[in-house]
């Protein structure tokens, strides 16, 4: 039987007329949100995260020396090529949002949730690294908090970015563990 007391479920045909214009702009739709520019500052943020870890990481690899180095070394540069891809899709959204990923070197470490890291100790690299990446899956899990239903495709990246931050600390947990 029929509920005719709720309103039905349909699309909103002033948005689907909003998406037949201004074809230039791609994926991006007219946007009236007003949290669109606290979602590109917050990416920015994760953007300058993801590269200061590519720098650390590249780093803990040309450097990596002990027993146990050269795996450690291929897994730090396995991160960093992960840790890339991240900070690529992250400034993929933040153009179709409409702004301007940063990519400033001198405010990198300033924006960064993560702390670049130059020790030469194999045990301190692995724990450094570690630490980065609890801190980018607590940035990360806030993140999806906040935006929430804001911004379905940005919470989605950031699912999944998280997702995979969490495969890398249980990683460096593992090999924390090995290097005692």
């Amino acid at each position: 039987m029929l509920d005719k007391s709720r309103t039905p479920l349909a699309l909103d045909t002033k948005r689907l007329d909003a998406a037949k214009k201004s074809l230039e702009e791609g994926a991006v739709l007219p946007d009236d949100s007003p949290y669109r520019e606290d979602i590109i500052r917050l990416l920015n943020d994760s953007l300058a995260t993801e590269l200061v870890c590519i720098l650390r990481y590249k780093r803990h690899h040309f450097t990596a020396t002990g027993l146990e180095s050269p795996a450690i070394a291929e897994e730090f540069l396995v991160h960093a090529q992960e840790e890339q891809a991240h900070a690529d899709r992250i400034a993929t959204r933040i153009v179709q949002l409409g702004g301007e990923p940063d990519f400033n070197p001198d405010s990198l470490t300033g924006r960064s949730h993560a702390d670049y890291n130059d020790d030469m100790d194999l045990h301190s690299m692995i724990r450094s690294n570690l630490v980065a990446e609890r801190v980018a899956i607590e940035a990360y899990t806030q993140m999806v908090d906040l935006i929430g239903d804001k911004d379905h495709t940005t919470r989605r990246l950031i699912e999944q970015i998280l997702e995979q931050e969490q495969e890398h600390a249980d990683e460096l947990s593992d090999w924390m563990k090995k290097a005692q």
